[in-house]
């Protein structure tokens, strides 16, 4: 053999023993997520009794925690079937 058929056989050589380093893989796993938390994302219902709790906490400007514990609150009274007590947003 010549010397630049020898050449030739370990380049060709190299090439397929590195080709495996260059090889494309597979997608990452959180690629997959991103699809599944779009699923999640989709707009929930919400109970008639949360939709009226959410307009009087409107209605009474209450943000935050004030609103997360007023509403709180309203769901649980409205579905033991009292009226939401409105003395738990008056509290500063």
């Amino acid at each position: 053999m010549t010397l630049a058929s020898r050449l030739a056989v370990v380049a060709i050589a190299s090439l397929f023993a590195a080709g495996n380093a260059f090889a494309q893989t597979a997608a990452p796993a959180a690629k997959t997520d991103t699809a599944m938390t779009a699923d999640k994302k989709a707009p929930k219902e919400h109970s008639a009794e949360s939709l009226e709790c959410s307009k009087q906490a409107d209605a009474k400007g209450l943000h935050g925690k004030e609103r997360k514990k007023f509403r709180s609150d309203c769901i649980k009274t409205a579905k033991g079937g009292a009226a939401p007590a409105p003395a738990a947003a008056d509290k500063k």
